[in-house]
C-alpha cells in the first residue's frame, strides 16, 4: 500500500507550503465514523492554523455521512466566499457493495463540485478495509489524512490565486 511507504503528515520532501494567511477555507466533515472524522478534522484545522490561516477564515460544517460531503461542499461554495473546501470522511468496507458505490459517488461528486465552481475541493476521505486502517491514517502510525488535505487545500488555493491574477 502506498501509505505504508509515506506518512500522511510528513511534508519534509514536499515543495514549499505557501502561507494560508490570505485564504479562507470551508471544512465539511462527515458525522459517520465520528471517532475517525473528528481526528481528521483536528488534523486539518490545526494544519491550516500552523500555516497561517486565521480562525475566523475557517468555516466548519458537519453532514451526516460521506455521501453528503458533496452536497455540503456545494452549499458552502454557493453561500460562502471561500478559496477552498476540504471534505473529510471515512468509509470502511463492509460485507456488501455499498462501500464501492459510496466511495465512487463521493470521489466523483467532489470532482464535479470543484469543476462547477472552479475552486479547489479536496478529497480527504479515508476508504479503508477496516477500522484499524482508518485509525492508522487519522493520527496513528501513518499520520493524518486531515493534515494532508489541509496542505493540499493551501497549495491549490495558492495555485488558483496565481492563475487568476
Amino acid at each position: 500500500m502506498a501509505t505504508q511507504l509515506k506518512n500522511l503528515s510528513d511534508f519534509s520532501s514536499a515543495s514549499e507550503i505557501p502561507s494560508a494567511e490570505s485564504f479562507s477555507f470551508g471544512i465539511v466533515v462527515a458525522e459517520w465514523n465520528a471517532e475517525i472524522t473528528n481526528a481528521l478534522y483536528q488534523g486539518a484545522y490545526s494544519t491550516l492554523l500552523k500555516y497561517g490561516a486565521k480562525p475566523e477564515n475557517i468555516h466548519s460544517f458537519t453532514v451526516p455521512g460521506s455521501f453528503e460531503l458533496t452536497t455540503g461542499a456545494d452549499l458552502i461554495l454557493k453561500n460562502k466566499m471561500v478559496d477552498a473546501v476540504i471534505c473529510l470522511g471515512c468509509v470502511i468496507r463492509g460485507e456488501t457493495r455499498h462501500f464501492d458505490f459510496i466511495c465512487d459517488a463521493v470521489a466523483n461528486g467532489v470532482t464535479n463540485v470543484a469543476v462547477k465552481y472552479s475552486k479547489p475541493v479536496i478529497f480527504g476521505v479515508l476508504t479503508t478495509d477496516n477500522q484499524q486502517q482508518a485509525i492508522d491514517r487519522s493520527g496513528g502510525k501513518h499520520g493524518n489524512k486531515g493534515d494532508e488535505a489541509a496542505v493540499t487545500a493551501i497549495k491549490m488555493a495558492k495555485l488558483n490565486e496565481t492563475l487568476i491574477n
